[in-house]
């Protein structure tokens, strides 16, 4: 089935000043989430392949680091993971919103919508999210480097013993957690609303970051709950070996879709 809608005429582009935050609460969460589940439930193989998707790359990714030698970024890497998780939920906001507005979609009006955002300001965005990432990851090298330095990474078994066995591994992991959750708590408040908005209006991405933290800072209660959502779903989808994002990841990115249609009035 082909979407019925012909008119890809983008909108006026909004400025700060016609964009108002709107107060979000619990029930919004809970509302958001009941219409993130309908949504998967409407097109479940559809939003599966998104979840799929990223699960097969993150196998991939780890894969890789064992192949290349590199055992001690494994960790880091899948707690790392979900940084870049908005970004890869695009596909998922465009079929919210298309069913929000009542239209039919088939699989190529979702591919070519977010073929089309890498020409629009989300590529910004996804060139926020990596570049937090790479951040992540140096910063964990750095650490490793400076406080266990004299341990084996060799092995996997030897990486987790100097972790999780050793006072110096207990001072890495207080202080990586802390930088972890410092970065984490940035990057989400600069895209839990920026990367719907974008993928939803003709806003620059200065734009849509700046309102993204204005919806965090006006409600920091209720989105760090969400936060804190994403965060413990997503990372204990990554224990099934990440094949629990097959289901989890799509339901997350529609409830964002709807949490920011709550979050977010355009004038």
């Amino acid at each position: 089935m082909t979407s019925k809608t012909t008119d890809t005429t983008p909108p006026a582009p909004h400025s700060p000043a016609e964009i108002e935050v709107n107060t979000v609460t619990a029930a919004d969460i809970s509302a958001s989430l009941k219409a993130g589940f309908s949504d998967f439930m409407a097109r479940p193989v559809m939003s599966g392949f998104f979840g799929l998707f990223y699960a097969v790359f993150g196998i991939l990714f780890v894969w890789c680091l064992v192949w290349l030698g590199y055992i001690w970024m494994i960790i880091p890497a899948m707690v790392g993971f979900p940084l870049v998780a908005p970004f890869a939920a695009a596909g998922l906001y465009e079929m919210s919103r298309r069913r929000q507005k009542g239209e039919s979609f088939g699989w190529s009006d979702i591919l070519t919508v977010m073929a089309r955002q890498s020409k629009r300001e989300m590529g910004w965005m996804a060139f926020v999210t990596l570049f937090v990432f790479w951040v992540w990851m140096y910063q964990i090298r750095l650490w490793l480097a400076i406080i266990l330095q004299d341990a084996s990474f060799s092995s996997m078994d030897g990486f987790l013993t100097a972790v999780f066995f050793t006072p110096e591994g207990w001072t890495f992991l207080a202080i990586g957690t802390g930088a972890g959750a410092i970065l984490s708590a940035v990057l989400f408040s600069v895209t839990v609303v920026a990367m719907p908005m974008l993928l939803d209006r003709e806003v620059d991405f200065v734009t849509a970051m700046l309102t993204s933290v204005r919806v965090v800072t006006e409600n920091p209660v209720t989105m760090l709950t969400w936060a804190a959502i994403i965060s413990v779903t997503i990372l204990l989808s990554l224990a099934s070996a990440f094949f629990g994002l097959i289901f989890t990841l799509p339901i997350l990115g529609h409830t964002t879709w709807h949490l920011y249609q709550r979050a977010v009035t355009v004038e």
